[in-house]
């Protein structure tokens, strides 16, 4: 597994890191009902075009298999392949966010338990609530900061 950051988003890369991002949604993010995943699945690959720090794990194979956005010093996403998830990836990837951009803030769904808890294990402190996401949902986010 290598860790790159990745300048030149092709039509074909954000292909591949859309199919991660909804394998990964699919795996945890059970709150969320097919009609939902489908319409916010249309706005990721604006977000990976907008994202400053575009940072993928691809396997042996040069296939990605997770990926990172950073915005300044914001984790903004993380998802990770539901078949790769638990060997590490999470974490990797985190550090390096950290080491290279020192990130030090992120926003993590409520009804993503098993997310939050991996952000508090790697020093990530709850800060504040809000009830709705960032689109007026009613899906409460947790904002925390390292």
């Amino acid at each position: 597994m290598k860790i790159i950051e990745v300048k030149d988003k092709s039509k074909k890369l954000v292909n591949e890191l859309l199919e991660v991002w909804e394998d990964s949604v699919r795996a945890t993010h059970r709150f969320l009902s097919e009609e939902e995943i489908q319409n916010i699945k249309k706005y990721v690959p604006i977000g990976l075009e907008d994202i400053a720090h575009l940072i993928i794990a691809i396997n042996e194979n040069d296939v990605p298999i997770a990926f990172m956005g950073i915005q300044e010093r914001k984790l903004e996403m993380l998802f990770i392949k539901n078949s790769d998830r638990k060997k590490g990836l999470g974490k990797q990837l985190l550090n390096y966010g950290i080491e290279k951009y020192n990130v030090n803030e992120l926003a993590v769904n409520e009804d993503n338990p098993e997310a939050r808890g991996f952000y508090e294990h790697m020093g990530f402190q709850v800060y504040r609530r809000n009830e709705l996401d960032d689109q007026g949902r009613p899906y409460p986010v947790l904002y925390m900061r390292l």
